[in-house]
């Protein structure tokens, strides 16, 4: 990925538009928009449109930002060398991906991330991350809960595939989406593929 960074990232593209949306993140709830704006003003950072199915980072890939969705989803995927492909997580917009990797002593991409849908990414650089920790508490204590929850997610994730039938993971999705949808007519917005990389199995299975 690009070093650049840059006030504006793509151009046409001014963080100005997403204000609202990263007032409305937890890792942002202690500022003010206009502390935001003197914040992204003076900072460097970069704002990127991705195609579905383009590739954002790569496995093995050295992580140099923190990047928090600010539209579209991105998927977590491990792909073999027989080309089968599991994906882990989807993340969706206002969530952020690497700040479990970025100030970490082995700082790659253990896995490739991949535009589920177009999507526009906020990458935020080391730099600017350490800037918005020191000047504000609330910051500090939503990003150590971020990366918690990361692992706990990655954590579940190995536990659902790990020694399972595959009558086991159809229920334990089944019922992750019972919990999400909060009805127990289960609406099912996958395909055949999606679903079996889901469930880290062959499709034809």
């Amino acid at each position: 990925m690009s070093t650049n960074w840059q006030l504006t990232g793509v151009i046409g593209i001014s963080i100005e538009h997403y204000i609202d949306a990263l007032a409305g993140i937890d890792l942002f709830s202690g500022f003010s928009k206009e502390e935001l704006r003197g914040i992204f003003r003076s900072s460097h950072y970069e704002i990127k449109d991705y195609n579905k199915n383009q590739i954002i980072h790569l496995q093995n890939e050295i992580c140099q930002s923190m990047d928090i969705i600010l539209k579209g989803k991105v998927a977590v995927q491990k792909i073999d060398q027989e080309g089968n492909v599991l994906t882990v997580h989807i993340f969706t917009a206002r969530e952020h991906i690497g700040a479990n990797l970025l100030f970490s002593t082995s700082n790659t991409y253990p896995l490739t991330i991949v535009a589920e849908s177009d999507a526009v990414i906020l990458h935020l650089p080391q730099e600017l991350i350490l800037e918005l920790g020191q000047s504000n508490l609330s910051f500090m204590v939503a990003l150590l809960k971020v990366i918690s929850d990361r692992m706990l997610i990655l954590t579940d994730k190995i536990k659902a595939i790990s020694f399972k039938t595959i009558r086991q993971r159809i229920i334990d999705f089944l019922t992750y989406e019972y919990h999400i949808q909060k009805n127990p007519v289960i609406k099912l917005n996958y395909s055949k593929k999606d679903l079996a990389e889901r469930l880290g199995i062959q499709r034809s299975s």
